[in-house]
């Protein structure tokens, strides 16, 4: 067993009393250490930013680098990738100019103008599983949202964009399960890795040999056939884009869908005034936060931050729950406020070059299907009380891993 750093652990425990709150003890800090060192289970060390003003300095300086093969890059405790320098990364793991070079191959797919002209198929795709839903026999037992809707949406949309047949769910939902996972082990996550990959090869293969109307194909007939882009880049865009592209989603649409229903007053301005949810979304965004784990850097020279002094080599994570509830900017921040005049400003979808490529989509996904739950349930309800939901306090990406709801 390594011996550990002489600093508290990074707090990743749920609070006990809102399911929806960040972790417990960043508040604390935020108030009393905004940029503190915290003990990783390796027994190394990293600084946590908890502050808003702190983590979006820190997300967009480049003098903090985003690649795992940099020295300090605080790997342990991360899930899904591999930190080893010669495997495939994906471009999120890289600085500029490589970074830069590959995002912007795919830049174009994900733009609001490409994701307005999905709106149509993304609602006739939330439409025919509502009409599943309806068609249960909720006598029996109650329907699991996470199942019926939350999870199958993104995948169904994320699945048609890259050109993943839609009937492999189960694998790739699977994988990312394990890889996402703070319990596992690297006895099963490597497998798991390895298993995704062979996996996405195999359709990228497929995909040079005979392409179609994708991202993935687009990437092969086009970059990869000018040799701008390799298989291995390839195969790493494919697993990012597919796993990023579904996971995060999904819990946000879980997570918002309880939050309305525990709020029938918040829920019932929404339905008499559809023209809020935009704005509820990015209220939503802000609020739950879902990523708990990072995102992750590391000094590439001694940069002062906060009034403390990060030196060249030291690792950083930056907290977006906490910097999401900072009462200097989002006053109130622990209540659910839709018509908040400042929640876009949010940082749920990171800040800098690195910011979600894939946040047009995810914007249009939840603003969807809540108006469309909304409208179609309105006396949606959990069917089992709050106590007895199965949050994912295991995993990286928050959210339940089970919704049961009647109506």
């Amino acid at each position: 067993m390594p011996t550990p750093a002489p600093f508290p652990p990074l707090p990743v425990e749920p609070p006990s009393g809102c399911p929806f709150d960040p972790p417990e003890g960043l508040a604390r800090l935020r108030l009393e250490e905004p940029l503190s060192k915290v003990a990783l289970d390796d027994g190394s060390w990293a600084w946590l930013a908890t502050r808003y003003a702190d983590v979006r300095a820190i997300l967009g300086d480049q003098r903090f680098s985003s690649d795992t093969s940099t020295p300090g890059y605080p790997v342990s405790g991360m899930t899904g990738g591999s930190p080893r320098p010669d495997a495939a990364r994906g471009f999120i793991r890289m600085d500029p100019p490589e970074h830069t070079r590959l995002r912007r191959m795919v830049t174009r797919d994900f733009m609001v103008k490409r994701v307005e002209a999905l709106r149509p198929t993304l609602q006739r795709l939330t439409d025919e599983l509502c009409d599943e839903m309806e068609r249960v026999d909720r006598s029996e037992h109650p329907v699991d949202l996470v199942q019926a809707l939350a999870l199958p949406l993104p995948s169904l949309a994320i699945s048609l964009l890259l050109g993943v047949p839609y009937e492999d769910h189960d694998t790739f939902q699977r994988l990312t399960g394990t890889l996402l996972s703070r319990e596992t082990g690297e006895e099963d996550r490597g497998p798991a890795r390895a298993e995704l990959l062979a996996y996405i090869d195999g359709l990228v293969r497929a995909k040079v040999a005979e392409p179609g109307d994708d991202i993935i194909s687009r990437l092969a007939t086009e970059q990869h056939a000018r040799g701008e882009l390799t298989h291995e880049d390839l195969v790493a865009f494919a697993v990012l884009l597919l796993v990023a592209g579904h996971e995060t989603t999904a819990n946000m649409i879980g997570l918002s869908a309880l939050s309305l229903m525990l709020d029938p007053e918040t829920a019932g301005r929404l339905r008499e005034d559809p023209s809020l949810v935009r704005g509820a979304v990015e209220e939503l965004l802000r609020f739950h936060s879902i990523i708990r784990n990072g995102p992750r850097r590391a000094a590439l020279e001694d940069v002062e931050v906060g009034g403390r002094l990060i030196r060249k080599g030291e690792g950083v994570i930056v907290a977006v729950p906490s910097a999401n509830r900072d009462e200097d900017v989002f006053p109130d921040a622990g209540r659910l406020d839709i018509t908040r005049p400042n929640a876009q400003h949010h940082v749920a979808f990171g800040y800098g070059i690195h910011q979600c490529l894939g946040q047009a989509l995810a914007r249009a996904e939840l603003q969807i299907v809540i108006t469309t739950l909304l409208r179609r349930f309105p006396t949606m309800r959990p069917a089992v009380p709050v106590e007895e939901i199965p949050f994912r306090t295991d995993m990286v990406i928050y959210g339940c891993h089970a919704l049961p709801v009647t109506w």
